[in-house]
C-alpha cells in the first residue's frame, strides 16, 4: 500500500469511526468511548509498520485520551468538543511563537518530505499557523452555537476539507522548492 495513503488511513480512522458510531447511537459517549483505543491503536500500528512516529499524531493521539477520558469520566462532552480548539490553538501558538524565537517548527515535523530555504518555511509557519488560529474559533463557534449532530458532522465534513484545501492551496510554495528529479 501507498505509505502516504496508508498514513492517512491511521490518520483518519479513528475519526471516521468516531463519525460513524455517532451517527448509528446518537450518543456522543459511545463515539469517545471507541475514539479512544482506536487512535491508541492506529498510532501504534503506525509505529510497527513505519517505526516512527509523527510528532502531530502523539500530541493529537494524546490529547484524545485525556479529553476523550474526561468526556467518558465526567460524562460531559463540552470536554470531546474542546479538544479540535486546544489542538488547534497549540499548533497555532507553537508555530507562531516559534517565529518570535527565531524557530521554525514547521521545517521540523515537514523536514524529511522538503528542503527549502528558511524564508519558504517562514511563510509556510505563517500560513499554516494562522489557519490553525482560524480552525480553533472555527470550532469553538459551532460547537457553542449548533448541535451535537451538528459539531461532530462539522469534524468530519467541514474542517478535514478545509484542511485538505489548505493544504492543497500551498502546493504551489511547496513545488517551486522541490528537486528537480521530483517535481
Amino acid at each position: 500500500m501507498n505509505p502516504q495513503l496508508r498514513r492517512l488511513l491511521l490518520d483518519l480512522g479513528p475519526l471516521v469511526v468516531f463519525f460513524a458510531i455517532f451517527q448509528i447511537t446518537h450518543n456522543i459517549m459511545y463515539a469517545t468511548a471507541a475514539f479512544i483505543p482506536l487512535i491508541l491503536a492506529a498510532l501504534a500500528l503506525g509505529y510497527w509498520l513505519e517505526r516512527k512516529l509523527s510528532p502531530m499524531a502523539v500530541v493529537t493521539a494524546a490529547m484524545v485520551v485525556i479529553f476523550g477520558g474526561l468526556t467518558l469520566y465526567f460524562n460531559d462532552a463540552a470536554f470531546i468538543k474542546m479538544k479540535p480548539t486546544i489542538i488547534y490553538a497549540m499548533f497555532s501558538a507553537l508555530l507562531l511563537g516559534g517565529l518570535a524565537f527565531n524557530r521554525l517548527f514547521i521545517k521540523y515535523a515537514l523536514s524529511f518530505e522538503f528542503e527549502m530555504p528558511d524564508a519558504t518555511w517562514r511563510t509556510l509557519t505563517w500560513r499554516w499557523g494562522i489557519f490553525f488560529a482560524i480552525l480553533a474559533v472555527l470550532n469553538e463557534i459551532v460547537w457553542h452555537n449548533f448541535s451535537e449532530g451538528t459539531w461532530v458532522a462539522f469534524k468530519v465534513w467541514g474542517i478535514l476539507p478545509l484542511i485538505f484545501l489548505f493544504g492543497a492551496l500551498q502546493a504551489p510554495l511547496l513545488m517551486k522548492h522541490m528537486p528537480k528529479d521530483e517535481a
